[in-house]
């Protein structure tokens, strides 16, 4: 008799393995009979037999409608934390460079002021700003080099002091949280020391487009113009959310910081095109999908109708202390010159950064260059 080996033994010796758990039983009903959520399970593993020997194999453990309460708080609050740490770096690296530049002096970047002859001309007062907003302020800097902001503080010669945070809404911007920091910094002002030169303010796209633009655009129609499907009453109440943010902000500014200049742009004509970014978006083309709009072109009179309405509302608050800046139409309709459906190519960045500039130097001229 031959002898065991450990090996032998142990498999002698090694619980019964247990059976595969089996689909749930229940009589598949014949084609075209309804079936309850046991007969269709039973059928989805009938007819997957992946899925069955899944199902088999994984052990069954309570049904949760996805992560718990305490799995997504924990995710909220890194994501919050990490927000807070962000705009604390972002603060103390401009307090730190803005100090310097008020107690050694500012000079202007190479070759600004050169024309008038002298070191001394390219010498000015630095200008003291911040900027709250979205995506257009505040867009990624990897491969792109960011959004208006980092490019217009390179024209100015001066930091900026930048909340914006991508995807950001008015009414979130002027609602409870962001409006009590936001309102925080005008009243204490510049971090370096005294009041805000300047706030510079982007908001108001991300209201109007995505998922709730489906409220405002109608059913496709041939027989009605394209501008035609936007739905007045509906669409005046969105604006009139977004207006509302602008009015406090405006009101804001006049309480803590009346002397504090803000500047607003109307963005440019987006291309309902279906491209996003960084999988994000697209945030146009699958509102006008769901509605039916037969081609590209007939969308495009729709959102440039909406961004000419938003345009002309902000048209309407300006005043002397308050300065809009007409970005719209100034980039070409056609995929070259966007990088997806609501954000420009770098060229496009530059250029709004260039006006924003020449805005700037209008209103502080000789701190400007």
């Amino acid at each position: 008799m031959a002898k065991k080996t450990p090996k032998a033994t142990a498999r002698k010796n090694a619980p019964a393995k247990t059976p595969a758990r089996r689909a749930p039983h229940a009589k598949v009903p014949s084609a075209g009979t309804p079936v309850t959520l046991e007969e269709a399970q039973a059928l989805a593993l009938a007819t997957a037999p992946r899925l069955a020997a899944r199902r088999a194999a994984t052990p069954q453990a309570p049904a949760q409608d996805g992560p718990s309460p305490a799995t997504v708080g924990k995710e909220r609050e890194k994501l919050r934390k990490r927000q807070e740490d962000d705009r604390e770096a972002n603060r103390r690296e401009y307090t730190a460079v803005m100090r310097i530049m008020k107690e050694r002096g500012a000079r202007a970047p190479a070759g600004k002021g050169a024309r008038r002859g002298t070191v001394a001309a390219t010498r000015f007062t630095p200008l003291q700003v911040v900027a709250e907003g979205d995506s257009w302020f505040k867009y990624p800097v990897p491969l792109f080099g960011g959004g208006i902001i980092r490019r217009l503080q390179k024209r100015l010669g001066v930091p900026i002091l930048n909340l914006a945070a991508a995807g950001d809404e008015v009414r979130f911007m002027l609602g409870v949280e962001q409006r009590k920091r936001l309102s925080e910094t005008l009243t204490e002002g510049c971090p370096a020391g005294g009041p805000w030169d300047v706030l510079l303010f982007s908001g108001g796209g991300n209201d109007i487009v995505d998922n709730p633009m489906a409220l405002w655009i109608r059913e496709w129609n041939s027989a009605v113009p394209p501008k035609r499907h936007l739905d007045d009453v509906r669409f005046a109440a969105a604006l009139t959310l977004v207006r509302a943010g602008y009015e406090d902000l405006i009101a804001m500014r006049d309480k803590h910081s009346p002397n504090t200049r803000l500047v607003f742009h109307g963005y440019d004509y987006a291309i309902p095109d279906g491209r996003g970014v960084c999988k994000y978006g697209p945030w146009l083309k699958p509102t006008f999908d769901l509605h039916g709009f037969p081609n590209q072109a007939t969308a495009q009179e729709v959102v440039n109708e909406m961004l000419t309405r938003f345009a002309f509302m902000l048209q309407q608050l300006s005043s002397d202390s308050v300065t809009y800046v007409s970005t719209q139409g100034t980039l070409h309709a056609q995929p070259s010159a966007w990088h997806n459906e609501l954000h420009p190519e770098k060229k496009g960045f530059d250029t709004f950064a260039d006006m924003f500039h020449a805005h700037l130097r209008q209103i502080f001229p000789g701190r400007v260059l």
